[in-house]
C-alpha cells in the first residue's frame, strides 16, 4: 500500500522551494519521523511534517502520482520529534522569513544528516549501553554520595524571594540582579527544585557564548552529577553533538547547557528554561536563519508549559520594557508588562559594587594611553598582590598599518575595511574575510621603509603595560635570585590568544589559580567570569559608541561596561576597595553618570524616552532585506525594485520601507552588500507585509543577485 508524506528538507529561502514537498512511502509513517530522501541526484536527510494520515486521500491535488519519489529509508530507533517542537520550528521559520526546512534541519546535529539507518542504531545501541552502565554504576556504589541539597546552601533573602515567586507564579520572568548577587545559584536551585517535584523533567540552561560554557557546566555538574546533563554549542565536536542531542531527545539528560543552538534541542518533558545574560548580542544569530534565542525562549515556554527565566544585571531594554510594572492608577494593571520582573540588587555577603571612576583623557598629555592616575593605582593593587583586568574591545597589534609618506593603508584587497596589524605572526590578518599576508617590509606603493602602526589593540596595550610595568615587582616571590621580586606577569585573552583547543580553559585557571597580576583582554573577559582576585577593572577608549549611527550602541556600551565592573571585587573581603577605572574625553557624558551609581533603572528610562520620541524598538518593529550582488549597484537595483513592487501589496501604508544603502562594510570577499530597513508601528502589521513580499522578492531578483535574506529584529542597523 502507497502512503503519501509531506517531508521537510534543508533549503535556503530565497531557492524558492521552502515548504514540504511530497514523497510516497510503503510505511504509515508519523509526523515528526526523521527519513531519508532523493532530492535532485542526491539523497538528504528530510524530517515527516505531515504524516500519513494526513494524506490519506493521496497526493495533493494537481500532482502527478507517477512523479512523486520514494522514501529511500527511514531512522528506527529515533523517536518521532514531537507537536511542540515542530511547532517551535514553525513559527521561527514564519517569524524570521526563513524557509521551514532551512531552520528544522539546521537545528539537528550534522551528524545526523550523514549517518544511514544502520549507523544510527549502533550509535543508540551505545547510548542505552551508557546509560545503562550509569545506572548499574549508581545502584552498586554504597551508598551513592548525594548531590548537593538545596537547603544546605545559604541563600540571601533576595535569592530566596526570587526563587519562591518563580515557584509560584507562570512568568515568564525577568531575573534583575546586580554583578555578584547570586543569580546562578537561583538558576541552580530552580533547576533542582524542578527535578525534585517531577524526577523525569527536564531543564534548558542557555549562555550567550562557549566561552562561559565551561564554568557553568562545572558548578551544573557539582550539584548535579554528570550523568544528568549534557552539552549542546558549535564547539563540540559533530560526534559529540549528535550523542547530547540523543540524550536529550531520548529523555536521558535532565539538565541541557548550550549557547543559542541549544534553544532547538528536541526534550519531550522541558519544563523549565534558563537564558543567562539574557541582553547578549549573541543569543542573535547572524548567519541564515537570523532567529533570536531568547525571544524563542519565551515563545517555546509558553507553547511547552514551562517557565522562563531571563537573567541580567542589564536586561536588554526590550525585555525591561516588557516587564515594567502597573504604571499610575490602573488597579486592573492593564499597564503592566508580560514579565515579571524579580529584582536582586545586592551582592552576595554584603559585598559592594565597585566605585567607578572617570579619567578626563583631554587633561592628559597627547598620545598618553593609560593616564599616570591610573597606572598608579595599578602598581598599588600588584604591590597588595591584587589582581587587574584592563579590558580594550579590540584584537590585535594595531587596526591599521600606514605609510605616512604617501598616504597607503593596510586595506583589505577583497574587503571595504583594513587588515588588522598582528604583530606576534608578522601578519597583516582582515577580521571580516580572513585574508592575511606578511608585513611589507616597505611600503608597497612608495617604498618607503618607515611605515608604522595606527591606533590600538590588546595585543600593543600588552606590549605597552610590559614597559610600563617593567620596574613593578610583586610581593611574595623574594628570593636569592630576585631580591627585589619577581616582576608583574601579564596575560591577555581574546580570539586570537584562545584560538588552540584548550587554551582558554588553561588561561582562565591560571588567572583563577593567582598566576597572573595583570589580565589584558576583549568583550571575552568581561562578562560571566568569577575572578575573586581582581580589585580594580580598567577601560581602555570606550567612547567610539557614545556618538554611533547605532540607536543600539548606548545600550550595548553601558551593559558591556557594568558587566567589565562586575569583575572587580566579587569577594566581599576587597569589595569596599574595589574600583572601575574608564578613560574618556567625555567625562561628562550621561552615560557615565548612570554608570557611576550603578543605575541602570535611570539609564533604560532615558534611552526608553528616546525611542518612544524617535520611534525605534520596542515602539515599533523593524526588519533588514540585505542583498548580496557583483556590483554595489546590483544590490541596490534588487531593493529598489523589491520597494516599488511592495507599494501594492495589502497593508503596505502600514510599513515604511527607506531606501537601500551600503552596508557599512560594504564589500567582503568581492561580494558587494547593500540592505533596506523596513519598520512599522505594529509588528503584525509588518510580519503580514514581510509574508506577502517573498514572492515579490523572488521575482524580481535576476541572476546578478547572488543571495538575498530578511533580518526580522535586526540588531545592527
Amino acid at each position: 500500500m502507497t502512503h503519501w508524506l509531506q517531508v521537510v528538507v534543508q533549503t535556503p529561502a530565497y531557492s524558492g522551494v521552502g515548504g514540504p514537498l511530497t514523497y510516497r512511502s510503503e510505511l504509515p509513517l508519523a509526523a515528526g519521523t526523521l527519513v531519508r530522501v532523493p532530492l535532485g541526484a542526491r539523497e538528504t536527510l528530510g524530517v515527516v511534517w505531515q504524516g500519513a494520515d494526513a494524506l490519506a486521500d493521496g497526493p495533493p491535488e494537481g500532482m502527478d502520482a507517477a512523479r512523486v519519489r520514494e522514501v529511500a529509508g527511514v531512522l528506527d530507533g529515533i523517536a518521532p520529534l514531537n507537536a511542540g517542537w515542530r511547532q517551535l520550528a514553525g513559527f521561527a521559520a514564519h517569524y524570521y522569513q526563513r524557509a521551514l526546512g532551512e531552520v528544522a534541519l539546521s537545528a539537528l546535529p550534522p551528524a545526523l544528516r550523514d549517518l544511514s539507518a544502520t549507523q544510527v542504531a549502533r550509535r543508540l545501541k551505545r547510548l542505552a549501553d551508557g546509560a545503562t552502565a550509569v545506572a548499574a554504576a549508581a545502584t552498586d556504589s554504597a551508598p551513592a554520595a548525594p548531590q548537593v541539597a538545596s537547603e544546605n546552601i545559604a541563600i540571601s533573602q533576595e535569592q530566596a524571594g526570587a526563587l519562591a515567586e518563580i515557584g509560584a507564579q507562570d512568568g515568564p520572568f525577568l531575573l534583575f540582579g546586580a554583578t555578584g548577587s547570586g543569580k546562578t545559584e537561583v538558576y541552580l536551585q530552580a533547576v533542582q527544585a524542578l527535578l525534585a517535584r517531577d524526577p523525569t523533567a527536564q531543564a534548558l540552561v542557555l549562555v550567550p557564548e562557549i566561552n562561559l560554557t565551561p564554568q557553568l557546566e562545572a558548578r551544573f555538574i557539582a550539584r548535579f552529577g554528570p550523568e544528568r546533563l549534557v552539552s549542546l554549542h558549535s564547539g563540540m565536536t559533530p560526534p559529540q553533538r549528535l550523542n547530547s542531542w540523543l540524550a536529550a531527545h531520548a529523555g536521558q539528560a535532565r539538565i541541557v547547557l548550550g549557547t543559542r543552538m541549544a534553544i532547538f534541542a528536541s526534550m519531550p518533558t522541558l519544563k523549565l528554561i534558563v537564558v543567562d545574560e539574557e541582553h547578549d548580542p549573541s543569543y542573535k544569530q547572524q548567519e541564515g536563519a537570523r532567529y533570536s534565542a531568547r525571544d524563542l525562549a519565551v515563545y517555546r515556554a509558553r507553547l511547552e508549559g514551562a517557565k522562563v527565566v531571563l537573567g541580567s544585571a542589564t536586561p536588554s531594554l526590550e525585555s525591561w520594557h516588557r516587564s515594567r510594572p502597573a504604571e499610575g492608577d490602573d488597579a486592573d494593571g492593564s499597564s503592566r508588562g508580560k514579565y515579571r520582573r524579580l529584582h536582586m540588587p545586592s551582592r552576595i555577603g554584603d559585598g559592594q559594587l565597585p566605585r567607578v571612576r572617570l579619567v578626563d583623557m583631554t587633561r592628559q598629555p597627547p598620545r598618553t594611553v593609560l593616564s599616570p592616575p591610573l597606572m598608579d593605582a595599578i602598581g598599588q593593587r600588584i604591590a597588595r598582590g591584587e589582581q587587574v583586568m584592563v579590558f580594550l574591545n579590540r584584537r590585535g597589534y594595531a587596526p591599521v598599518l600606514a605609510c605616512n609618506a604617501c598616504g597607503w593603508k593596510s586595506q583589505c584587497p577583497h574587503c571595504s575595511a583594513f587588515r588588522v596589524f598582528h604583530k606576534i605572526d608578522r601578519t597583516l590578518r582582515c577580521h571580516h574575510c580572513g585574508f592575511a599576508q606578511r608585513v611589507p617590509r616597505a611600503c608597497p606603493d612608495c617604498g618607503n621603509l618607515d611605515i608604522a602602526p595606527v591606533g590600538r589593540g590588546t595585543e600593543r596595550l600588552e606590549e605597552h603595560l610590559a614597559e610600563l610595568l617593567a620596574g613593578v615587582r610583586r610581593p611574595g616571590s623574594v628570593t636569592p635570585a630576585t631580591p627585589e621580586g619577581a616582576p608583574v606577569r601579564i596575560a591577555r585573552i581574546d580570539a586570537d590568544s584562545t584560538r588552540l583547543k584548550g587554551a582558554l580553559e588553561t588561561q582562565l585557571a591560571q588567572v583563577h589559580a593567582g598566576e597572573v597580576d595583570v589580565l589584558v583582554g576583549t568583550q571575552m573577559i568581561a562578562k560571566g567570569h568569577d575572578f575573586r582576585r581582581v580589585t580594580l577593572v580598567a577601560a581602555i577608549n570606550p567612547d567610539g559608541a557614545l556618538f554611533s549611527s547605532d540607536f543600539r550602541a548606548p545600550e550595548r556600551l553601558f551593559s558591556l561596561l557594568m558587566q567589565a565592573a562586575g569583575r572587580a571585587g566579587r569577594d566581599a573581603v576587597h569589595s569596599e576597595t574595589s574600583e572601575m577605572w574608564i578613560q574618556t574625553e567625555h567625562p561628562g557624558h550621561a552615560l557615565f553618570g548612570a554608570l557611576k551609581k550603578h543605575d541602570y533603572p535611570a539609564f533604560a528610562a532615558s534611552q526608553l524616552a528616546e525611542r518612544l520620541q524617535a520611534g525605534m524598538p520596542p515602539f515599533s518593529s523593524q526588519a533588514l532585506v540585505r542583498a548580496d550582488a557583483r556590483t554595489q549597484e546590483a544590490a541596490q537595483a534588487f531593493l529598489t525594485a523589491a520597494a516599488r513592487a511592495a507599494e501594492a501589496l495589502p497593508g503596505a501604508d502600514q510599513v515604511t520601507v527607506y531606501p537601500a544603502v551600503p552596508m557599512a562594510v560594504q564589500r567582503v570577499a568581492n561580494v558587494e552588500r547593500a540592505q533596506m530597513l523596513v519598520e512599522s508601528p505594529s509588528r503584525k502589521a509588518l510580519q503580514r507585509f514581510l509574508t506577502a513580499w517573498q514572492a515579490e522578492l523572488h521575482a524580481v531578483r535576476d541572476k546578478s543577485v547572488l543571495r538575498w535574506a530578511i533580518d526580522v529584529d535586526p540588531l545592527a542597523i
